[in-house]
């Protein structure tokens, strides 16, 4: 034999690539093959297999992008292959290096029933085991010619991203279509070989199981006969018998692995393909399942589910059957995999709501973990979401992906702003796409963080995005390594098995407190302004439609729109999946988003005028309804009541040019440049705008990362940047610009590069606010806007709003931690303070922002610099990202405690509406005694019976005792969960009458069911 390791590891390779796997099939026949193109978008599956298809010959092009071709193929099994193992080979003209990213297919029986997904790593059909000869075969292939958008050179600029500009010359060769006799034992090999051969290459070189190994190898490949592999197949596999039996240590690592598929709901491709997708995978593996007794598939995200109920039903048959098995796994108890740091509270909550009602009602399964190994990144509100909805547990992946900063741990209990604590998991194979290969394997027990006190850890297994999910291959590698010297250990199971036995063995677990931040797709909280706008006018939207619809309920007998609103609902839940929100999909996804944002808007709309009209009653006196947690202008939240008389605000001249903005309470100077070179706080006497600083500062950046277009901003962006300080304009505003009477206000007007901005800056009466309306006329290219504000705050950190509360951040870089958070997501406004006194920034639809401070050499001050970002332009994978118009609306609040940005929050995002009716006030459905106490939701509770439900939290950061006192009478008061179901643990709430009393803890999340008298 040889002493040569590289020798041996050459041979290998070589024998397998070229003797070897080619043996796997020995015999072929080719199919007849014939097409027919569906015109347009996708046909009914009945459409598809009833159309009358053309021949079409192997080699011939098919498929314009986004097409669709049913493929027939017809044949006969040869006689002479009687007894013997045969499939159809059915390559559609695969990349084999990119599943889940070309054309994909699946295979049907005449009668409609499906079979299996093809797949560039998943080509194969099982015809009979053995056959009989002479059986006659027929199949039909809705394939869909997808075009390939991420190519080995994944950021050039496409048109192929939009049916609409994608062209229509055919993308994919066909490449083989034919029936083979499949050799077992040849295949078998071929799994031996390679899981040895992976294993070999992973340990020591000076190991002796390394050499043990190595030594077999060059024996199974002395008794191949290379001319004859079929005959020497189960020889060589004799030679390979001692070292594929000899067991682990009883210190290796134990993997978890779950058949895993991670598709995403839109990417670069748009959502009716991901119906299609699920259904392929689905179908994958369903007969997968049938066919391996150990395996055990998961897959998450109940809007998939739902598509394949809806659009599949007989796809999902088998599903249902798989479940009720215990095999196919419903996971994760959310809508969609969605960001985590953008959607707002309710809509946070209503993904487990969704996701997890789902799966109840469907299959009696109530999850325990979310699951989101995607997500870019984990807000630090998450927490007692998840522990709101009944879950215990999360897995991700994805902080793996981070750029400068490791994560110091792989299981740990994540403790977020409430204290909560939610026992989470980072499988250290650093993949969601594991394939059991060797390297995966050793890399995960390597990697892993937490060795001597924990030896578990996951392995999401499969290939994800239309890659076909787990492949027979996998579960092959995977039982050999089960229990296999020198490899961690390998078993099928169940995220909830493998989290019970994680938490059971590190119960004193490390924590791990606040945001779970990704050091990398920081442009994700900008791409595609018009997506975030959707989503967060959606959002404000969906709870003025729940509280007004629910009032008038209760109120005026308004039929509260239950199944309307759980639609729209879904809706905007799945456009919140972390490829759509973050603005990182194809033209195509965000197109129909912002139709789908419009037709949503309507909807709500509609049903908010109805319930308010329902509420006003006849007559001619104007009621203002403010849908706002905080009472306003006189009016309740909740609530409506005639409008007050407003006094004025003033605008004069400047000495230096420009104007000065007047209301008593804030007096703002605008320079000749359109800049807020004052914002001064009269009753404090202390001025926001940093001495020799600018507010409503326009900054423009190069904007060209490294990698990932459309998801990144890489820090080096600063090093290079323009101040926009010309002004083609500084004048006053019309009457027309402004919301309130005696409102004084400036316009200004700005031109850079292709591009035109128009802002006006106003003072309303008896507001100690700035608003700032900006409208941008974006025609950029790899460029990034920021909007700066320079203030005279000393603080060495901010507060951010997150999910039920807020968080903070350092305003240093004194660690690469604090550092690497460059760009940072906020919702409503970020709040800056010294004691006493600070300045809060609040906006109506942005996310991303930054904030950093200088000392002043004039006079060793601190200017602390809060820029929000406007917008961006990418070229991929969107070549026309944000071009065109745009509209933002922010608000400069001076002498703002953190009450105040949350007050002023809501404000700017709930806009008071005003309805003709009774000379009369409508009083709240609820209300709270306790600013501190924001309610964040007042609804109909879903199952129908008419109980009022209030979700509330504590929202500065302290404790806080309240009294919720409701508008009608109340029998009974429960706490509950999100699913509004009673907490057991939870003592009954006090009340007296129709008030409830509260005592909260610092940001906790309360929802209340209240059942009428």
């Amino acid at each position: 034999m040889h002493d040569d390791r590289s020798l041996v590891e050459a041979r290998l390779k070589r024998v397998l690539d070229e003797r070897i796997r080619p043996a796997v099939y020995s015999a072929s026949v080719p199919l007849e093959v014939a097409v027919w193109n569906a015109p347009g978008e996708p046909v009914p599956v009945a459409e598809g297999l009833a159309a009358e298809p053309t021949p079409i010959d192997v080699g011939a092009m098919w498929g314009a992008p986004w097409g669709t071709c049913w493929f027939r193929v017809t044949g006969t099994v040869p006689a002479e292959w009687a007894g013997k193992t045969v499939e159809a080979i059915l390559d559609l003209g695969f990349d084999e290096n990119m599943p889940g990213f070309q054309c994909e297919g699946l295979v049907y029986r005449p009668d409609g029933t499906p079979v299996k997904g093809l797949n560039p790593r998943n080509q194969w059909v099982r015809i009979g085991a053995p056959v009989a000869g002479g059986e006659e075969v027929r199949l039909h292939i809705e394939a869909a010619s997808n075009p390939v958008i991420l190519d080995y050179h994944p950021f050039l600029p496409t048109q192929l991203g939009d049916k609409e500009t994608a062209g229509s010359d055919p993308q994919y060769k066909l490449t083989r279509m034919d029936l083979a006799v499949f050799e077992e034992a040849v295949w078998q090999l071929v799994m031996d070989l390679e899981v040895l051969g992976e294993l070999m290459q992973e340990l020591p070189v000076d190991s002796g199981r390394r050499w043990e190994i190595l030594r077999a190898v060059d024996r199974a490949l002395d008794t191949v006969d290379l001319q004859d592999v079929k005959g020497t197949a189960a020889a060589a596999r004799a030679q390979l018998e001692e070292v594929l039996a000899t067991p682990a240590q009883p210190s290796a690592h134990r993997i978890s692995a779950v058949g895993h598929a991670h598709i995403d709901s839109a990417w670069l491709w748009p959502l009716r393909e991901t119906v299609r997708k699920v259904a392929r995978t689905t179908s994958n593996m369903t007969a997968l399942l049938e066919d391996e007794p150990d395996f055990v598939f998961a897959m998450s995200q109940a809007q998939q589910w739902a598509w394949v109920k809806e659009h599949r039903p007989e796809v999902w048959a088998k599903v249902k059957k798989a479940v009720a098995d215990g095999r196919f796994v419903p996971a994760g108890g959310m809508w969609v995999e969605s960001d985590t740091n953008m959607p707002g509270s309710e809509a946070m909550a209503r993904q487990f709501v969704h996701g997890k009602r789902f799966f109840l009602e469907e299959f009696g399964v109530e999850n325990d973990e979310a699951w989101l190994p995607d997500t870019f990144g984990f807000a630090a509100g998450l927490p007692q979401i998840i522990k709101a909805a009944g879950s215990k547990w999360l897995l991700t992946q994805k902080i793996s992906w981070s750029q400068t900063n490791k994560f110091p741990h792989h299981t740990f209990q994540w403790e977020g702003i409430d204290g909560t604590r939610i026992f989470t998991h980072f499988p250290p194979v650093d993949t969601y796409n594991c394939s059991m290969k060797g390297s995966e394997i050793a890399h995960a027990a390597r990697n892993f963080k937490d060795k001597g006190v924990a030896r578990h850890s996951l392995a999401p297994t499969g290939w994800g995005d239309g890659g076909g999910g787990t492949t027979r291959e996998m579960v092959a590698k995977a039982a050999r390594m089960r229990d296999l010297e020198g490899s961690a250990t390998v078993v099928w199971e169940t995220p909830e098995e493998f989290f019970t036995k994680a938490e059971a063995e590190y119960p004193n677990a490390p924590v791990w407190v606040g945001e779970l931040y990704l050091e990398l797709h920081r442009a994700t909280l900008t791409s595609q302004a018009k997506t975030k706008q959707g989503n967060r006018r959606s959002e404000h939207l969906l709870r003025e439609a729940e509280l007004w619809a629910a009032t008038a309920a209760v109120r005026a007998g308004f039929p509260y729109p239950y199944e309307q609103l759980d639609r729209v609902w879904k809706t905007v839940l799945l456009h919140q999946f972390h490829d759509i929100l973050p603005g990182s999909s194809i033209a195509w996804v965000h197109r129909e988003a912002e139709k789908t944002y419009a037709a949503v808007a309507d909807e709500l709309d509609g049903i908010i005028d109805a319930a308010q009209r329902a509420l006003a009653g006849e007559g001619t006196a104007e009621l203002v309804f403010n849908s706002a947690p905080h009472a306003r202008h006189g009016v309740a939240a909740g609530g409506a009541a005639l409008p007050a008389p407003g006094a004025a605000s003033y605008r004069h001249p400047r000495e230096d040019g420009g104007y000065v903005l007047d209301n008593g309470l804030l007096r703002v100077e605008v320079d000749a440049r359109g800049l807020v070179v004052s914002a001064y706080d009269i009753g404090a006497e202390r001025e926001s705008v940093a001495p020799g600083g600018a507010a409503n500062l326009l900054q423009i950046h190069p904007d060209f990362p490294n990698m990932w277009d459309a998801w990144d901003v890489d820090e080096f962006y600063r090093n290079t940047v323009t101040d926009l300080v010309d002004a083609d304009a500084v004048e006053p505003a019309e009457a027309s610009e402004v919301v309130a009477q005696g409102t004084a206000a400036v316009r200004i007007v700005r031109s850079f590069g292709e591009s035109r901005v128009t802002q006006v800056l106003s003072l309303a009466p008896g507001a100690k606010r700035l608003d700032i309306d900006t409208e941008v006329d974006w025609h950029e290219t790899e460029k990034f806007l920021k909007l700066a504000f320079p203030l005279d705050v000393h603080a060495d950190r901010y507060a951010s709003e997150t999910q039920f509360g807020h968080f903070h951040r350092a305003t240093h870089t004194n660690t690469s931690w604090e550092a690497a958070k460059f760009e940072a997501c906020n919702h409503r406004f970020v709040h800056i303070e010294e004691p006493e006194w600070g300045v809060a920034l609040v906006n109506d639809s942005t996310y991303g922002h930054d904030v950093t401070r200088t000392v002043r050499a004039a006079d060793s001050g601190t200017t602390t610099t809060v820029r929000v970002s406007l917008l961006r332009a990418p070229r991929f994978p969107d070549p026309e990202t944000d071009q065109g118009m745009h509209r933002f609306r922010h608000a400069l609040v001076p002498g703002a405690a953190i009450g105040d940005a949350v007050r002023e929050g809501y404000r700017i995002n709930l806009p008071e509406r005003t309805v003709t009716g009774a000379d009369a006030a409508v009083a709240p459905l609820v209300t709270v005694d306790n600013d501190a106490v924001v309610v964040t939701a007042v609804k109909l509770a879903d199952d129908g019976s008419g109980d009022v439900v209030v979700r509330f939290h504590e929202s500065r950061g302290g404790r806080a005792r309240a009294a919720l006192t409701a508008g009608f009478q109340v029998a009974e008061a429960t706490a509950t969960d999100l699913l509004e179901r009673p907490l057991s643990e939870a003592a009954p709430p006090q009340r007296a009458g129709d008030t409830v009393f509260l005592t909260l803890r610092a940001f906790e999340l309360v929802t209340l069911r209240l059942k009428r008298a």
